[in-house]
């Protein structure tokens, strides 16, 4: 799909106004976040593959430049310059599916600034929408514990594509599979689901509509047995059937019900009960019903037997946290072959952005393989396990330690993804990123992913970039 004017009409006349000064100045823009999600610890990068789709197809057709021509904003010069335009520029990323942080560079961007300035709004609203599904998702899939979580949430979801690209960034960051068939076909994901009450109340009885459901899917099924009472009918409806089967040899290896509705604790347990009485021990509850993280771990304190969740509204809305709040920030100017560093001031310190041509390094400890902590630093400092290093709060100068060498790893994260506007970077594929970010999610501490009040990482800045940045402060 072209998406070229999926942005800002501001980001066109600012374009155009570099057109016509110094349209030839290349600059590095990052993006980055300020403040995790949720109250979360941590944060889980998605959206990659989109972007990275989004500047491949990055061109403005003859209709694109009519309508733009049609609002009396441009002149012809630069319509005219819009007829051959394509992305030039070299990006840098994370690696889709990694645990981040705030203040990291997510996105470098390196390009002629009208081309940087052109992606931003597009660049923003597929990160920080994907980003903000997975890391919901996270946090569900960590409530749950081992159980699987399937995402349910297209029919709620705030439009199509934020159904199909939510339920991609719901399974990389955790879930089992999704509802969403569109989803499943594009990007290779899981599909699974079992049957609405509808197809209960459109036989004369349950039981009869339990027995034909089961004859059409014998493989792989799931009976929704709260449509009129779920334990004095639905549970034992559902008994029914599974011995049934069971006696013609055709019970197959996954099968169970689903609780969609009253008190998911109280039901579970006696239909757990019920199941085991009738000896179909190998028999799953899932549940469903406005599930969140909280209600699930609420249930798993209660002692709820629920073996599977399906989760929809709550995940692909991102209940409580609307945006993801990613920002676009212009970093350096190349000036005689050498950056120019740039620095946003505000009155909030928060808003104050990191100058210069930068860097992200992971460092990790040694003996356990979790995060320490990450560093931001200039693009041309080198580091080494073998050496000491330095690590300092950039905001508490004084909270500081020193890593002895051999104590710890260090990994850098920005990998390139255009180089002078050609793709470099092969995309994995959706299940391979899902297993990437689980194996991101273990060098995270316990303490880092707990719900309520987790443990802050670290994002420190080198001790180079520390001095720069304050010595653009001090100039000002």
């Amino acid at each position: 799909m072209n998406l070229t004017l999926l942005t800002d009409l501001y980001e066109l006349t600012m374009m155009q106004g570099y057109f016509h000064n110094h349209k030839k100045q290349i600059v590095i823009f990052d993006l980055f976040y300020r403040k995790n999600p949720f109250g979360n610890g941590y944060a889980i990068f998605a959206g990659l593959e989109q972007v990275i789709h989004y500047i491949e197809n990055l061109h403005f057709t003859n209709e694109d430049i009519a309508y733009l021509r049609s609002l009396g904003l441009f002149q012809e010069d630069f319509l005219n310059y819009l007829e051959n335009f394509h992305f030039s520029g070299s990006i840098y990323s994370i690696p889709e599916g990694t645990v981040v942080f705030p203040m990291e560079p997510l996105l470098k961007i390196e390009a002629p600034i009208m081309e940087a300035q052109l992606i931003e709004t597009a660049l923003l609203n597929i990160i920080n929408h994907q980003s903000l599904i997975a890391t919901k998702a996270a946090r569900i899939c960590y409530a749950a514990k081992n159980s699987p979580v399937m995402e349910f949430g297209l029919r709620r979801a705030q439009g199509p594509d934020a159904g199909i690209y939510g339920s991609r960034a719901a399974v990389i960051a955790g879930c089992h599979g999704t509802s969403n068939v569109l989803a499943g076909k594009m990007f290779h994901l899981p599909v699974l689901g079992t049957h609405a009450h509808s197809w209960i109340m459109s036989f004369p009885d349950e039981l009869t509509a339990f027995r034909t459901y089961a004859e059409l899917y014998p493989e792989n099924i799931t009976l929704l047995v709260d449509t009129y009472d779920t334990l004095h009918s639905g549970v034992p409806n559902a008994i029914t059937i599974f011995k049934e089967m069971q006696e013609k040899g055709t019970l197959p290896a996954s099968y169970g019900i689903r609780l969609d509705s009253g008190d998911l604790a109280y039901l579970s347990k006696k239909s757990r009960k019920m199941l085991d009485e009738a000896g179909l021990f190998d028999a799953k509850i899932c549940a469903s019903s406005d599930l969140d993280e909280d209600l699930i771990s609420s249930l798993i304190l209660q002692g709820a037997k629920i073996d599977t969740w399906g989760v929809g509204t709550n995940l692909i809305t991102a209940k409580n946290c609307p945006a993801f709040g990613g920002v676009y920030k212009l970093s350096a100017v190349l000036e005689k072959d050498a950056w120019i560093p740039k620095i946003k001031l505000s009155e909030n310190p928060k808003k104050i952005t990191n100058p210069g041509n930068k860097t992200v390094y992971r460092i990790y400890e040694k003996d356990s393989g979790k995060i320490k902590a990450d560093l931001i630093a200039l693009a041309d400092e080198v580091f080494s396990s073998k050496d000491p290093l330095l690590l300092f709060d950039p905001n508490a100068t004084w909270k500081k330690t020193v890593l002895k060498p051999d104590t710890y790893t260090i990994k850098e994260l920005l990998i390139p993804i255009f180089e002078n506007g050609t793709c470099v970077y092969q995309c994995p594929s959706s299940m391979e990123i899902k297993a990437y970010c689980s194996k991101q999610k273990e060098s995270l501490w316990d303490e880092t992913k707990r719900l309520v009040n987790p443990n802050e990482v670290y994002v420190d800045l080198s001790k180079k970039l520390f001095d720069l940045k304050n010595s653009l402060l001090n100039s000002r």
